[in-house]
């Protein structure tokens, strides 16, 4: 069992099991109906998405200075209660079942997935290759 992290909107593995929107917006033009058959996201979960401010300061990080402000803002974040239980409970789910959580960034070195899966291996979560 394990968690994978994928980019939105492309096409799902076999074994992927449910997929989570980690984002903070739904995908622009695309009915609400077709979200999953669409391969976007079956449960839109923006807990997890950096907050509106932080996403487009995240956008804008053209270098690794900015990226890494980037980092620890929404390390700083995901510290949040809430956030980091929620973490957990992901964590823990990746022992038990099979899932993924994404975002729609093309280049995942420069998305919060990245580090969302950095967060995860952290509480020691089983994370797909």
């Amino acid at each position: 069992m394990s968690v994978s992290i994928v980019q939105l909107g492309t096409p799902r593995r076999a074994g992927e099991g449910l997929r989570l929107g980690t984002v903070r917006r739904p995908p622009r033009g695309v009915p609400k109906t077709e979200f999953a058959s669409g391969n976007w996201y079956d449960l839109w979960f923006p807990n997890l998405a950096p907050s509106a401010e932080l996403m487009a300061q995240g956008k804008a990080a053209e270098d690794d200075k900015a990226w890494a402000v980037f980092r620890r803002k929404y390390q700083a974040e995901m510290a949040q209660a809430d956030a980091s239980r929620t973490l957990d409970l992901l964590a823990a789910m990746s022992q038990q079942t099979n899932f993924s959580a994404g975002c729609y960034c093309e280049n995942e070195s420069r998305c919060h997935r990245s580090l969302l899966r950095e967060l995860l291996a952290e509480r020691g979560a089983d994370i797909a290759p």
